[in-house]
């Protein structure tokens, strides 16, 4: 499978892995240098209008500094020169757009700064080469049912699963439901200091969730995580998956919303005040009701291209209804029931403080 480059430039996060790999590829070039300095300024400009900067301190901090504007930074990034990225340097990249990713709050000044209109043509140079690179063709592939693994964080409470998934869904759905009676008791105007539920994906559900294994790079699930806490060891337990399972693949906004569209789960009340901040959009909002998914299929893969491609926007689902894709990292597959089944035995990994992680040998 391939991927199209106008799928790389239709969400926030397609857009931030363009720009954050043309960063890695322009290191240590004058081009990527005087675009990373650029970009910093300008980013900083565009969070400090909305008084998210912090301070800026160090050797310099007190002179005068340049005030780039978004067309001058996009001017720079047509400058930087570009090659076939190999997998290591696309994986710095996702991860750097994945690690950015909020739903409970406004984007930040980096995701503003390049969803401009002067930022099309240059991010789709880059959008191109990375569509022709080998290293990233399993970013459209559905699941792979021989490479499933499982990432156990080993400083993350609160991760053991425990009961079966159907019982756990069960709950689910009672909390969700709970939840929203609860917002709406409350309801706030739509400026208000609120925040609640702000993720769609099923991962208070208490469930199996696997990615595949990249060969020397390991698994997906240890690089590729949304709202990670930095964590520094994890046990990593093959899955065995059976040929005839049914899964739903997410490989675009339109895969979402047929999902949302079949088994609506309104969440207004609960999502209104984060969603509104994360996309600019009022208005009635459903995630996929995961009880009623999991009578239809055992699992729900996203792709890493529909990942790019969905996460963060308003998904138009149909009658003023719109869901947004959150909270599920790209390549994850959810296990809504118990066919899946993982090794009792598992390998530690480390986090060698360089942007990878490595096996722990015995």
């Amino acid at each position: 499978m391939s991927i199209e480059p106008h799928v790389l430039l239709a969400g926030p996060r397609g857009r931030r892995l363009c720009f954050e790999l043309a960063r890695v590829l322009g290191q240590g070039t004058p081009e990527g240098i005087a675009l990373h300095r650029a970009a910093f300024y300008a980013t900083y400009d565009l969070d400090l209008a909305r008084g998210e900067a912090g301070v800026l301190f160090g050797p310099g901090a007190d002179l005068p500094r340049p005030h780039p504007t978004p067309g001058e930074v996009a001017e720079l990034l047509v400058d930087v020169p570009l090659r076939e990225p190999g997998e290591r340097e696309l994986a710095h990249a996702l991860a750097a757009a994945v690690d950015r990713a909020r739903y409970w709050q406004e984007p930040d000044g980096g995701d503003v700064l390049i969803a401009g209109p002067e930022f099309h043509a240059p991010l789709g140079r880059i959008a191109a080469q990375v569509a022709t690179s080998a290293a990233a063709h399993w970013w459209a592939a559905g699941i792979d049912p021989t490479a499933q693994c499982v990432v156990e964080f080993s400083d993350a409470p609160g991760r053991t699963r425990s009961g079966a998934a159907a019982e756990n869904l069960v709950r689910w759905r009672e909390n969700e439901d709970e939840g929203e009676a609860r917002s709406r008791a409350r309801a706030r105007e739509l400026g208000a200091p609120v925040s609640g539920s702000w993720w769609s994906a099923p991962v208070l559900a208490d469930l199996l969730h696997t990615t595949r294994r990249l060969g020397e790079l390991g698994p997906a699930g240890l690089r590729f995580v949304e709202d990670s806490m930095g964590w520094e060891r994890a046990t990593v337990r093959d899955v065995a998956v059976p040929s005839d399972v049914a899964v739903h693949e997410i490989d675009g906004p339109e895969a979402w919303a047929r999902l949302c569209r079949r088994f609506p789960l309104e969440v207004t009340a609960g999502r209104r005040h984060d969603w509104f901040r994360a996309t600019g959009r009022d208005g009635r909002w459903v995630i996929p009701d995961w009880s009623a998914v999991a009578r239809e299929f055992d699992a729900v893969h996203l792709t890493a291209a529909g990942y790019l491609a969905t996460a963060g926007l308003a998904v138009p689902v149909e009658d003023g209804l719109a869901s947004v894709l959150a909270g599920w990292d790209p390549d994850a597959t959810a296990w809504l029931t118990d066919t899946a089944r993982p090794d009792p035995v598992g390998q530690e990994w480390l986090d060698d403080d360089d942007g990878g992680w490595r096996p722990v040998r015995a």
